[in-house]
C-alpha cells in the first residue's frame, strides 16, 4: 500500500562560505506525522527543515513538499506552512488580538475579526484579548505563538526548539495540542536538541554536522543501532564511572542521577563485564532496553563536525 507522503526529498545540500552545513540529505515524511530532528547546536537541523519546506533554496538536491516542488513552487508551499521560531517573534507591544489580526492580515485572510475571535477562544483568553503580549508568561506566549502559526490553517507546522524556557505543565499542554493537530492530519517537524522534546515525536532523524546519521520510528532507533544497556546502582558511582571509562571495557558510561547507564553494541562483552562486576558485590547491574538518550550520545560520540574534529559526547 502506498504511503501518503507530506515530504520527499533527495540529496539536499546547503553550503555557506566554505562550510557544507547540509550534505546530501534524503528524507520521507508521512502526512500527520510528528517528526523530530535531533542533534547538537550547529548541526544543520533548522537549515535542513527550511529547505525541505521551500523556505530556503538548496544548493543541490530536489524534492516535493505537500505535492509541490520545493524549488519551483516555494511561494505556494510557504502559504501552507506555519513556522514557530525558538524566540518569541510576535510584537510584545501589541495585544493578543492585535498580534493575531496582524498575522491573519499577512496571509490575506477574509473575515479576520471572526477568525481572531475564534483563535482567542481556542486559547482560553476570551477576557484577555486586549492584554499586551509582552506581559504574558512564557507558557502563554508559547500558546499565542502556536495560535498565530495555525491561524491560516496550514498543512505543515515547523517548530524550532518549541518548549525552551517553559515550565513542565506548559510543556505537557503544548504537546497535547501538537498531538491533536497531528491527529487532524497536520504534519509537524520539530528541530530540537532536548531529549524530552524528542521523545514526544513519532519518528526521529539524528543529524550531526550536516549529515543524517539514522532515522526511523522513535522506539526503533536503539534497535537499529544494535545498542544494549545495563543500569548500575550502588555507592560511589563517580569512582566506578571513572574506573570503567579508564578500562575502556564499556562502549559508553553515562551518569543519570543515581544510576550509571553502561551501553555498547557488543552485548556479549557487556554481559561479561556485568558478571565480573556483580561478582565484586558492590553494585547492582541490571539490563534494560536502550533508550533514545543512550542512542543519541552513542551516535554523537562517533560524529565529526564540519571541520573534521570529533565531537566529544
Amino acid at each position: 500500500m502506498s504511503r501518503d507522503l507530506a515530504i520527499s526529498v533527495k540529496g539536499l545540500t546547503k553550503i555557506f562560505g566554505d562550510r557544507k552545513v547540509v550534505d546530501g540529505f534524503d528524507m520521507e515524511v508521512e502526512k500527520g506525522t510528528i517528526y523530530g530532528f535531533l542533534g547538537p547546536n550547529g548541526s544543520g537541523k533548522t537549515t535542513t527543515i527550511r529547505m525541505m519546506c521551500g523556505l530556503l533554496t538548496p544548493d543541490g538536491g530536489e524534492g516535493h513538499c505537500l505535492g509541490l516542488d520545493i524549488i519551483r513552487d516555494s511561494r505556494a508551499i510557504k502559504k501552507r506552512v506555519g513556522y514557530m521560531t525558538q524566540k518569541f517573534s510576535l510584537y510584545e507591544d501589541l495585544t493578543i488580538a492585535e498580534n493575531l489580526d496582524f498575522v491573519a492580515r499577512m496571509f490575506g485572510m477574509k473575515n479576520r475579526k471572526a477568525i481572531v475571535a475564534e483563535a482567542v477562544r481556542d486559547l482560553g483568553l476570551e477576557g484577555r484579548a486586549g492584554q499586551l503580549a509582552g506581559t504574558l508568561s512564557g507558557g502563554w506566549k508559547q500558546r499565542l505563538a502556536l495560535a498565530a502559526c495555525m491561524i491560516h490553517d496550514p498543512d505543515l507546522l515547523l517548530l524550532d526548539e518549541p518548549t525552551a524556557g517553559v515550565d513542565p505543565k506548559a510543556r505537557r499542554d503544548f504537546w497535547d495540542e501538537i498531538r491533536r493537530l497531528a491527529a487532524r492530519g497536520v504534519t509537524v517537524l520539530v528541530s530540537t536538541h532536548y531529549m524530552d522534546e524528542a521523545v514526544q515525536c513519532d519518528h526521529i532523524a539524528y543529524i550531526a554536522y550536516g549529515k543524517k546519521l539514522i532515522d526511523g520510528a522513535a522506539g526503533d532507533i536503539p534497535g537499529q543501532i544494535g545498542l544494549s544497556t545495563f543500569v548500575v546502582t550502588g555507592p560511589e558511582l563517580t569512582a566506578l564511572e571513572d574506573r570503567l571509562e579508564a578500562e575502556g571495557a564499556a562502549g559508553q558510561v553515562i551518569r543519570f542521577g543515581a544510576e550509571l547507564h553502561v551501553s555498547g553494541t557488543d552485548r556479549a562483552a557487556l554481559q561479561a563485564l556485568a558478571e565480573r562486576e556483580r561478582a565484586l558485590g558492590t553494585h547492582e547491574w541490571g539490563e534494560k532496553k536502550a533508550g533514545l538518550e543512550e542512542a543519541f550520545i552513542y551516535l554523537m560520540a562517533g560524529a565529526k563536525d564540519n571541520f573534521g574534529a570529533e565531537v566529544l559526547a
